[in-house]
């Protein structure tokens, strides 16, 4: 199966370079139907450009502090020098959706880097 999705220029452009490897999202009902060997087309919300991944894993967890402890934080998309916050996840998915359906750390390799 193949889904579609769209990224945030920085997080895009971390995939595109091989150093995010995990997508973060909430595990709701769409992202619930996701399995291993899966494809995801992502999209550059600025520049529309497209690159297809494949899911390699799936991580849940019943929030993003539990899925932060998890991995490093240049795999979840941040620089050397960020601190990882797992409140950063909130402007996305408030509180009370993690709780409702918990969170989920998709592990991708690059098949295509699009165009």
């Amino acid at each position: 199966m193949k889904y579609n999705m769209k990224l945030n220029n920085v997080p895009f452009n971390h995939i595109k370079d091989g150093t995010k490897t995990i997508e973060m999202r909430l595990n709701d009902e769409k992202r619930q139907l996701l399995k291993e060997k899966d494809l995801i087309e992502f999209t550059n919300r600025t520049t529309l450009e497209t690159i297809l991944v494949e899911i390699v894993k799936l991580h849940k967890y019943s929030n993003f502090d539990e899925l932060y402890k998890h991995f490093d934080k240049v795999s979840l998309g941040y620089d050397q020098d960020d601190i990882a916050n797992p409140k950063d996840m909130e402007r996305y998915y408030p509180k009370e959706e993690q709780e409702k359906y918990g969170v989920i750390g998709i592990e991708i390799r690059i098949i295509d880097e699009g165009k």
